[in-house]
């Protein structure tokens, strides 16, 4: 089974990602809100994918400087992607080495399930 660390998401948005992934691919969904509980899920548990939220619930800080301090840790090796419906945000993380990733406003969309099952290396 795959896990995913979803960072900085609310309990809608949460619980959301968390359907699509038991749906499309039976993987496991943990959570963190800030940089220091996502590096103790890392330590804690093995995960395939990180998704991080562009503005974190918790503090609405940028979702790119967690990224940008995982990709100079010892877990820069695990794919991560920016969850944003802005393009330019996007381009803007996959440019810093994220995987591509999507917004929630297609979250079910067929071109978001290929892209995570991508991300997972798992063919949809």
């Amino acid at each position: 089974m795959k896990t995913v660390l979803d960072i900085g998401n609310c309990d809608a948005d949460h619980g959301f990602i968390k359907g699509m992934l038991e749906s499309n691919f039976q993987a496991q969904l943990i959570r963190a809100h800030r940089l220091e509980d996502t590096m103790k899920s890392l330590e804690d548990n093995e995960v395939d994918l990180i998704m991080i939220n562009r503005l974190l619930d918790a503090d609405g800080s940028e979702g790119m400087e967690v990224f940008r301090k995982l990709k100079a840790s010892d877990y820069a090796s695990v794919p991560a992607m920016l969850i944003t419906n802005f393009k330019e945000h996007q381009e803007a993380a996959t440019a810093e080495g994220a995987v591509p990733g999507f917004g929630k406003s297609s979250l079910y969309s067929p071109e978001t399930i290929e892209t995570v099952g991508n991300a997972l290396g798992i063919s949809t």
